[in-house]
């Protein structure tokens, strides 16, 4: 049960995956998240850039090389804040839809957001992962609104007003 393909390596907005569970089509979308600099890693994530300041988010801790493994540290978070800048990786949702027999029941019924797409020596990997997690909540979602337009449906049947 789940997600068999997974997300390319490579990822645009709108890129999606379908399954089919119990009946139900579920289809995991990218959609990318917007914002101007609030937005940028550095401003969403505490300890972003590294410290040499113990009580500091980002400290590398003690120890032998602290200065290297800083050095180290500081340029992959320059390479990581400049291919955001460039447009190299974003920050998206993985939003899933959950149809029965053709019919979209819901096209928001789970997602997850603020999850990095093309993430600098990334391979996506876990944007399929976070699409399967997804999955039982969109079940549910699907399931839900099945029942109740069945219970419709059968009062209508009965003579029901609507």
């Amino acid at each position: 049960m789940g997600f068999i393909t997974r997300f390319e390596s490579f990822v645009c907005e709108g890129d999606s995956l379908t399954c089919d569970v119990a009946g139900f089509e579920i289809t995991a979308c990218i959609v990318r998240e917007f914002g101007g600099s609030e937005n940028a890693p550095d401003k969403r994530q505490e300890g972003f850039w590294p410290s040499l300041y113990k009580d500091a988010p980002g400290f590398i801790g003690a120890g032998p090389n602290h200065r290297e493994r800083f050095a180290e540290a500081q340029a992959k978070a320059q390479a990581v804040m400049e291919a955001w800048r460039k447009g190299e990786w974003f920050y998206c949702g993985i939003v899933l839809s959950v149809a029965f027999e053709g019919v979209l029941l819901d096209d928001h019924a789970a997602s997850l957001w603020g999850i990095e797409a093309n993430y600098p020596d990334s391979d996506n990997a876990y944007l399929t992962d976070v699409a399967n997690e997804l999955l039982p909540e969109a079940l549910d979602v699907g399931r839900a609104i099945l029942a109740r337009l069945t219970a419709r449906a059968a009062a209508l049947g009965d003579g029901a007003s609507p």
